[in-house]
C-alpha cells in the first residue's frame, strides 16, 4: 500500500504578527532555538512513516524556493503551489488529484478511466497535516499515525485526530465522540463538530469528557476522500475534472494557475467532514499544540517565578506576571505593573496586547495593512 503525506504550508500565521510577515510566515521560523523551523520539524516527523518521495507540500507560490532551501531532498515537483488562497478543501483536492495523476502516470493509465476503487496499484493512504504544529512526544505521534493509517486502509471512512483538552480553549474546534469503533483502541464515531465555542460552552465541553480538540490532522484512503469531495463539494470536483489528464504531468502547474482561483473558498471541515456519513476520530495525546497564537507559545515556553515568558531577548519585570515578551536578540524590555500581556517587537513594529484579546490580532493586522498600505505587513 502506498502511504502519502500532504503538508499544508500556505498560511502566514497572522496572529503571530509582527514577528511574522508575508515574506516570513511562521512555518519557516525557528521559534525555540532548535536550529529547525516548524516545517522542517514537520517533515522530519513523517520521515519514519512515509517515503520522502511521497511527501507533498501544498503552499503559496512565493514560498516554493524557501521550502526547497530548507528541505533540499524534496524535488520541485513535490511542492504544489497555489496561485490563490482558497482554504483547506481546495488545497486537499489539489493534492488528491496530484497523487491520482502520479499513480496513473507511473502505471501508464488514463486518469479518466482508471479504476481507483479496485485496482490495487492505485490504492493509497494519505495523512494530511499542517506545517506549523508542535509535537512534543515524537514516538507516540508516530505510533498514533501508524494506527490511524491501518484503520483507514481497512475502512472507507474519514478520520481526524482529536486531542484530549487540557483547558476550556476558545480558539480550537471541538469534536464530540460517539460509540467506539469495534476492535480499534482510541477510535470513535464522530457525533458533532463545534467550531471555536465561547468560554462558557468550552467549559461545558471540558466537564462532559465527550469532547476533543480538533487537531486539523486527517487520515483517509485515496478513494474515500476523492469520493467524499465529489459528493459533498461537487463544484470543486467539477473544477478539477475539466482536464484531469494534466495532473501529475509537466502541464499541471499551468493548469492549476488557470483553475485554482475559481475554486470556492471553503474548509475541509465545513465542506466535507461535517456532512459526511462515515467520520471517525482517533483520540490522541502526544504533547500537541497548533502554535496558533502568542498564548499557545506562552503555554509551551519556560517561565520565571512570576510566570513571565521571555523569548529571544532580555527582560526585567517589576510587579508583573503572566506576560510573554518577544524582542530582537540583544534588546531589553522593562515591564512594571503589567499582567497577562503580549509584548512583541519586530522590524520597527511594537505590539502590546492583552493575552485574552489575542484573537483580535488578525483584525489588527488587516487594519494596519489598510491604514499603512501594507508597509508593515
Amino acid at each position: 500500500m502506498n502511504n502519502y503525506c500532504v503538508i499544508m504550508a500556505g498560511g502566514i500565521g497572522s496572529r503571530f504578527w509582527p514577528f511574522i510577515r508575508n515574506n516570513r510566515p511562521k512555518q519557516f521560523l525557528d521559534f525555540f532555538g532548535t536550529g529547525r523551523s516548524l516545517i522542517q520539524m514537520t517533515v522530519d516527523r513523517f520521515r519514519p512513516l512515509v517515503p520522502i518521495e511521497n511527501v507533498v507540500i501544498v503552499t503559496n507560490v512565493m514560498y516554493r524556493d524557501m521550502i526547497l532551501s530548507q528541505i533540499p531532498d524534496l524535488s520541485k515537483e513535490q511542492i504544489l503551489c497555489e496561485p490563490a488562497r482558497r482554504n483547506t478543501a481546495p488545497c486537499i483536492e489539489y493534492a488528491v488529484m496530484h497523487i491520482k495523476g502520479q499513480l496513473c502516470r507511473k502505471h501508464g493509465l488514463d486518469i479518466r478511466t482508471a479504476d481507483f476503487e479496485n485496482d490495487e496499484r492505485l490504492q493509497a493512504n494519505i495523512v494530511v497535516a499542517p506545517s506549523d504544529h508542535l509535537i512534543v512526544q515524537e514516538q507516540r505521534f508516530a505510533d498514533t499515525i501508524r494506527h490511524g493509517l491501518e484503520f483507514v486502509q481497512a475502512h472507507n471512512t474519514l478520520l481526524t485526530l482529536g486531542m484530549k483538552p487540557t483547558r476550556p480553549e476558545t480558539g480550537y474546534g471541538y469534536i464530540q465522540k460517539a460509540q467506539p469503533a469495534d476492535g480499534w483502541a482510541d477510535l470513535y464515531r464522530v457525533k458533532t463538530f463545534t467550531e471555536k465555542p465561547n468560554l462558557e460552552l468550552a467549559k461545558v465541553f471540558i466537564e462532559s469528557s465527550e469532547f476533543l480538540w480538533n487537531s486539523g490532522i486527517f487520515l483517509w484512503n485515496l478513494k474515500t476522500i476523492a469520493n467524499a469531495i465529489e459528493t459533498y463539494l461537487p463544484e470543486l470536483h467539477t473544477t478539477f475534472m475539466a482536464h484531469p489528464e494534466k495532473m501529475g504531468t509537466e502541464e499541471e502547474d499551468a493548469y492549476i494557475q488557470e483553475i485554482f482561483p475559481t475554486c470556492p473558498n471553503i474548509s475541509i471541515d465545513y465542506g466535507v467532514m461535517e456532512k459526511a456519513q462515515s467520520v471517525h476520530v482517533q483520540q490522541a495525546d502526544f504533547g500537541w499544540s497548533d502554535l496558533g497564537t502568542w498564548g499557545s507559545l506562552y503555554d509551551l515556553s519556560e517561565k520565571d517565578e512570576q510566570k513571565n515568558a521571555t523569548l529571544k531577548c532580555k527582560a526585567e519585570y517589576y510587579d508583573s506576571e503572566g506576560n510573554v515578551v518577544v524582542l530582537p536578540e540583544g534588546h531589553l524590555a522593562v515591564l512594571r505593573g503589567m499582567k497577562d500581556m503580549i509584548v512583541v517587537e519586530s522590524d520597527n513594529v511594537l505590539l502590546i496586547c492583552p493575552k485574552q484579546e489575542e484573537q483580535q490580532i488578525r483584525q489588527i493586522v488587516m487594519d494596519v495593512e489598510h491604514t499603512y498600505e501594507g508597509k508593515f505587513n
